[in-house]
């Protein structure tokens, strides 16, 4: 697997500027997403996704950015990473729910 490419711009999840950005496949590839819609995410908003939620869920209910901010889950995160500076990196840990689900 080669390096991930990033560009920076706003980040379509936590609305910060002048950010690193990745894109995130809101079907996952190995769900069947290889050439449907994507979003452009800031890396910690891309880590905090994967950590909470299965590929399953991001496919099945969680695919469009609205329904990621709507959901109960990531509101929290979002709230608290839209006051930190777009410089931040922060580290992504599985929640609870998703340890206990393996993978």
């Amino acid at each position: 697997m080669g390096k991930k490419q990033t560009e920076t711009g706003t980040c379509e999840l936590c609305l910060r500027g002048d950010t690193d950005i990745t894109v995130h496949h809101l079907t996952p590839k190995e769900m069947g997403g290889t050439f449907l819609p994507t979003a452009k995410l800031c890396i910690p908003c891309h880590k905090q996704i994967h950590a909470l939620y299965t590929n399953t869920e991001l496919a099945v209910r969680l695919n469009t950015i609205q329904l990621l901010q709507q959901d109960d889950k990531i509101r929290r995160y979002l709230q608290w990473i839209r006051k930190q500076p777009s410089s931040k990196l922060t580290k992504a840990r599985k929640s609870n729910e998703r340890k206990s689900k393996g993978r």
